[in-house]
């Protein structure tokens, strides 16, 4: 009880205070010359926003690229022995390949799968429609954490002749073959943890994206049609062109959601077997 009511201090005193603050600058701006007020008034209600930026985000950047001259403790000056570190060590530049695996594999295969099903599911009945998209939009309430723990049983390996687990496993053993070590093998384990991304991201590529298509002026279709296009031509030619900020956007910003990947990395290989990511280095160095 003593930590909601200190929440919900805090919280009032912090929304408090920023009120006060916009009402004190703004009267303060009120009361000067016309001319001066015209051009001061915007800066009261941005003015605050910048002065946190630079002190929260800026500032500490500044300080970090310093710091990246200087050793471990922040102490001596090492000049470029940090940056040489940077493309020489192993394990860096493994991890810095996998994040552009990622930044190129998830967002076009979200975009793609999200894409395909907003196009199939609009050819369906409205009650169809609707079923088809709840499912595949559904991860999206699921946490990295929790969608990582859930695909851990989906790859999980036992060794032949016991049980398999693994629901992948066990469809593999099924037609006669043997089960497969997913998240240790080289070769695969990256694309099978971005798969998780994709899975999750899909969705919300489907909703923009099919937004996007019922938006389309049903009268080019229709003049595309009796023009003599097949539906494919309608879709590449057609569709796919009016819809393309919004493939943008969607891409943009799942892109920018893998830049910052870590929990699924962390939670399923914690970087082994070739699967690191730049975000676990920040752990692990």
């Amino acid at each position: 009880m003593q930590e909601l009511m200190t929440g919900v201090v805090a919280i009032a005193i912090g929304v408090g205070g920023v009120i006060a603050l916009f009402w004190a600058l703004n009267a303060a701006v009120e009361r000067l010359p016309k001319h001066w007020e015209t051009r001061l008034k915007p800066w009261v209600f941005i003015g605050p926003a910048l002065a946190v930026v630079g002190l929260y985000l800026i500032f500490p950047a500044l300080d970090t690229f310093r710091r990246s001259f200087l050793g471990a403790n922040s102490e001596k000056f090492v000049g470029l022995q940090n940056y040489e570190y940077l493309v020489t060590e192993p394990a860096i530049r493994t991890a810095i390949w996998n994040n552009v695996l990622w930044i190129v594999f998830v967002p076009t295969m979200a975009v793609i799968i999200g894409l395909a099903v907003a196009v199939l599911a609009d050819k369906l009945s409205e009650r169809w429609e609707k079923i088809s998209k709840s499912m595949i939009f559904l991860p999206m309430a699921i946490s990295f954490v929790g969608a990582s723990t859930i695909w851990g049983f989906v790859y999980a390996w036992r060794p032949p002749g016991t049980p398999q687990i693994g629901v992948l496993n066990a469809i593999w053993t099924a037609f006669g073959g043997q089960p497969v070590t997913w998240l240790q093998n080289q070769a695969i384990n990256d694309f099978a943890l971005m798969a998780i991304m994709v899975w999750l991201q899909a969705g919300f590529a489907m909703v923009l994206l099919s937004a996007a298509i019922k938006n389309v002026p049903t009268e080019t279709i229709e003049a595309a049609r009796i023009d003599g296009a097949t539906e494919m031509q309608i879709f590449w030619r057609v569709t796919v062109p009016q819809i393309k900020s919004t493939i943008v956007v969607v891409a943009t910003t799942i892109l920018i959601l893998v830049l910052k990947v870590f929990d699924i990395v962390y939670v399923m290989t914690d970087g082994n077997y070739g699967t690191d990511v730049i975000a676990n280095r920040f752990i692990t160095e």
